[in-house]
Protein backbone atom coordinates (compact mmCIF):
# COMPACT_ATOMS: atom_id res chain seq x y z
CA UNK A 1 0.00 0.00 0.00
CA UNK A 2 1.43 3.44 -0.43
CA UNK A 3 -0.12 5.58 2.23
CA UNK A 4 -0.76 9.69 1.82
CA UNK A 5 -1.22 12.13 4.55
CA UNK A 6 -4.27 13.60 4.17
CA UNK A 7 -4.12 15.94 7.46
CA UNK A 8 -4.27 15.55 11.20
CA UNK A 9 -7.38 13.62 12.62
CA UNK A 10 -8.20 16.85 14.44
CA UNK A 11 -8.95 18.38 11.27
CA UNK A 12 -12.09 16.36 10.60
CA UNK A 13 -14.96 16.80 13.29
CA UNK A 14 -16.20 14.07 15.10
CA UNK A 15 -19.04 12.31 13.46
CA UNK A 16 -17.93 14.35 10.42
CA UNK A 17 -16.19 14.37 7.15
CA UNK A 18 -13.53 15.94 4.95
CA UNK A 19 -13.22 15.61 1.03
CA UNK A 20 -10.25 14.78 -0.85
CA UNK A 21 -10.35 15.65 -4.17
CA UNK A 22 -8.12 13.87 -6.22
CA UNK A 23 -7.25 13.92 -10.55
CA UNK A 24 -9.42 10.42 -10.48
CA UNK A 25 -12.22 11.68 -8.27
CA UNK A 26 -13.64 13.14 -4.88
CA UNK A 27 -13.38 10.68 -1.72
CA UNK A 28 -15.18 11.14 1.35
CA UNK A 29 -12.73 10.93 4.62
CA UNK A 30 -15.36 9.92 7.95
CA UNK A 31 -14.32 10.32 11.52
CA UNK A 32 -16.94 8.34 13.86
CA UNK A 33 -17.50 9.63 17.45
CA UNK A 34 -14.87 6.72 18.26
CA UNK A 35 -12.20 8.55 16.48
CA UNK A 36 -12.18 5.60 13.56
CA UNK A 37 -11.39 6.88 10.16
CA UNK A 38 -13.13 5.55 7.28
CA UNK A 39 -13.45 6.77 3.37
CA UNK A 40 -15.62 5.86 0.61
CA UNK A 41 -16.22 7.73 -2.65
CA UNK A 42 -18.06 11.11 -2.50
CA UNK A 43 -20.48 9.99 -4.59
CA UNK A 44 -23.69 8.26 -3.59
CA UNK A 45 -24.21 5.29 -6.17
CA UNK A 46 -27.98 5.69 -6.38
CA UNK A 47 -28.37 9.56 -7.52
CA UNK A 48 -24.46 11.23 -7.01
CA UNK A 49 -25.03 12.52 -3.52
CA UNK A 50 -22.52 14.15 -1.70
CA UNK A 51 -21.95 11.65 0.65
CA UNK A 52 -19.01 13.85 2.71
CA UNK A 53 -22.45 16.62 3.64
CA UNK A 54 -24.04 13.39 4.77
CA UNK A 55 -25.31 12.47 8.55
CA UNK A 56 -22.31 10.03 10.64
CA UNK A 57 -24.23 7.62 12.75
CA UNK A 58 -22.09 4.47 14.60
CA UNK A 59 -20.20 3.51 11.34
CA UNK A 60 -22.66 4.59 8.52
CA UNK A 61 -23.58 7.81 6.75
CA UNK A 62 -26.47 8.44 4.83
CA UNK A 63 -27.00 10.07 1.65
CA UNK A 64 -28.33 14.10 2.21
CA UNK A 65 -30.35 13.20 -0.96
CA UNK A 66 -31.81 10.21 -0.58
CA UNK A 67 -31.47 9.06 2.80
CA UNK A 68 -29.57 5.90 1.57
CA UNK A 69 -27.44 4.36 4.46
CA UNK A 70 -23.78 3.41 3.66
CA UNK A 71 -21.62 1.05 5.70
CA UNK A 72 -17.99 2.38 5.91
CA UNK A 73 -16.16 -1.07 6.16
CA UNK A 74 -18.04 -2.65 3.19
CA UNK A 75 -19.44 0.45 1.18
CA UNK A 76 -23.23 -1.20 0.69
CA UNK A 77 -26.26 0.48 1.00
CA UNK A 78 -29.00 -0.82 3.64
CA UNK A 79 -31.49 -2.69 1.93
CA UNK A 80 -30.35 -2.12 -1.55
CA UNK A 81 -27.83 -4.77 -2.72
CA UNK A 82 -26.69 -3.29 -6.22
CA UNK A 83 -25.53 -0.10 -4.56
CA UNK A 84 -22.13 -0.33 -3.50
CA UNK A 85 -19.62 2.96 -3.35
CA UNK A 86 -16.11 1.94 -3.22
CA UNK A 87 -14.25 1.69 0.24
CA UNK A 88 -10.54 3.15 0.75
CA UNK A 89 -7.98 1.70 3.07
CA UNK A 90 -8.06 4.62 5.86
CA UNK A 91 -5.39 4.79 9.33
CA UNK A 92 -4.08 6.82 12.13
CA UNK A 93 -0.91 6.95 12.84
CA UNK A 94 0.46 9.90 14.89
CA UNK A 95 -3.24 11.78 15.27
CA UNK A 96 -2.02 11.91 11.06
CA UNK A 97 -5.28 10.43 8.71
CA UNK A 98 -3.48 8.56 5.91
CA UNK A 99 -5.40 7.31 3.03
CA UNK A 100 -3.86 4.65 0.09
CA UNK A 101 -5.41 5.57 -2.96
CA UNK A 102 -3.72 3.03 -4.99
CA UNK A 103 -7.80 1.50 -6.23
CA UNK A 104 -8.11 5.24 -7.58
CA UNK A 105 -5.82 4.61 -10.32
CA UNK A 106 -7.99 1.80 -12.25
CA UNK A 107 -10.89 4.82 -12.54
CA UNK A 108 -11.69 6.88 -14.82
CA UNK A 109 -11.39 10.82 -13.63
CA UNK A 110 -14.93 12.38 -12.48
Amino acid sequence: MSWIDIGALDDIPPRGARLVRTGKGCVAVFRTGADEVFALDDACPHKGGPLSEGIVHGTSVTCPLHNRIFDFATGAAQGADSEVTRTYPAKIEAGRVLLDLSRLSGRSAA
